[in-house]
């Protein structure tokens, strides 16, 4: 009885963190440069012994538990704006911010702004890292090409090579921290390959890569478990009582 309490509570318990999960993945599908996570179970077999008309006999029953959370790497598709601080990345590589929190952040999120002091920065997240550090940008126009050269207008109306964008790669099947909606630990990070391929695409945003109706079939599938599983739940404490009542009555 008190195993069929077990597997019925956890049951709603993993089902629920798969509602999160998915919830969580479907509230940030326009947010720019999100990865989408799932949730990974895990299970471990519990022997077991049992014993019947003094012959033994033996069997294994299966227990479930939430492992961890996986976030899939996946390019999301490109959404052209136009805007000179939109910038997205084709490839595994990921832009550097100076995070408020003294960490260097990687993301995919390429929505960015001027601050206050002129540096190329990161809503509430961080400025943008170059080779050469933050980078300024100031009050001039400013171009980035397919290799994250950055390059401003001078003086006598050429171009001049600022600084290029500090970039990282993470191999798409590792196993990243992420903090926030879109920024990830550069733990995991490594410097770009030299022959990895990759490009720079100035005036166009990576959205997520978030599939609705993916998503969305998942969450009807956790919501059903989670309703069977609560119905079993309330079958088991019915019973519970019932025998608890014939007890008293012995």
């Amino acid at each position: 009885m008190n195993r069929g309490y077990y597997y019925a509570c956890n049951g709603m318990i993993i089902n629920q963190r798969r509602l999160n999960t998915i919830g969580n993945n479907l509230a940030n599908a326009s947010t720019a440069g999100y990865k989408r996570d799932t949730l990974l179970v895990d299970r471990f077999d519990e022997h077991m012994i049992l014993v019947k008309h003094r012959q033994e006999l033996s069997g294994t029953f299966g227990h479930t538990y939430v492992d961890s959370t996986y976030t899939d790497l996946e390019q999301g598709f490109f959404e052209q704006t136009e805007s000179p601080f939109d910038v997205a990345i084709w490839g595994d590589v990921y832009f550097n911010i100076a995070g408020y929190n003294g960490q260097t952040m990687l993301t995919r999120n390429g929505n960015w702004e001027l601050d206050d002091e002129g540096y190329l920065a990161l809503s509430n997240s961080g400025r943008v890292l170059g080779e050469n550090g933050e980078i300024y940008i100031g009050n001039k126009d400013f171009v980035i090409d397919v290799d994250g050269r950055i390059y401003q207008t001078n003086d006598q109306g050429g171009r001049e090579l600022i600084d290029r964008l500090a970039l990282s790669y993470i191999d798409p099947n590792a196993d990243v921290a992420k903090f926030g909606a879109n920024l990830f630990s550069s733990v995991n990070a490594q410097p770009v390959p030299a022959d990895l391929r990759f490009d720079i695409v100035q005036g166009s945003l990576e959205r997520s890569n978030i599939d609705y109706n993916y998503e969305l079939t998942m969450m009807m599938n956790a919501s059903r478990m989670f309703e069977t599983n609560s119905k079993i739940l309330q079958i088991h404490d019915k019973v519970n009582q019932s025998t608890a009542s014939l007890c008293k009555k012995a």
